[in-house]
């Protein structure tokens, strides 16, 4: 099964030597996606829902670029500098996410890059690829 890389411009730029996604089959696996502006590559701001929004956002770009969407992810990790910020993250989470409710694990961590306070990354389907 070949590999195919996505690499998408209304979402940042990998900061290191990784690619946004990964197509294999009829799955993409999304890099960890945080509250990077997609244009200036700075991060949105210092609330934590401000920057999950803006995490959303940018993997929602790449799921697209993939030929998924939200609607089709099966399963994401949400990692948090600060678990007190939970309830916060998950108003964001829910409001883009709808009904579709994939599995998810969310992980306390001691840091993020750029000092961002949330990342979430994904596994997600592609539907009927041709």
């Amino acid at each position: 099964m070949r590999l195919e890389e996505v690499l998408v411009e209304g979402a940042p730029r990998p900061i290191g030597p990784y690619s946004q996604a990964v197509i294999c089959g009829d799955l993409v696996f999304c890099s960890g996606q945080i509250g990077l502006d997609p244009v200036s590559g700075a991060m949105v701001g210092d609330d934590v829902s401000v920057q999950a929004e803006r995490a959303v956002l940018n993997l929602k770009a790449v799921l697209e670029n993939a030929g998924a969407s939200l609607s089709t992810v099966v399963k994401t990790t949400l990692y948090l500098v600060d678990m007190a910020d939970f309830s916060a993250v998950n108003n964001v989470y829910a409001r883009h996410f709808g009904d579709a409710k994939p599995a998810r694990s969310t992980v306390a961590v001691a840091s993020l890059p750029k000092g961002a306070k949330v990342e979430l990354d994904a596994i997600a389907f592609i539907p009927r690829r041709s």
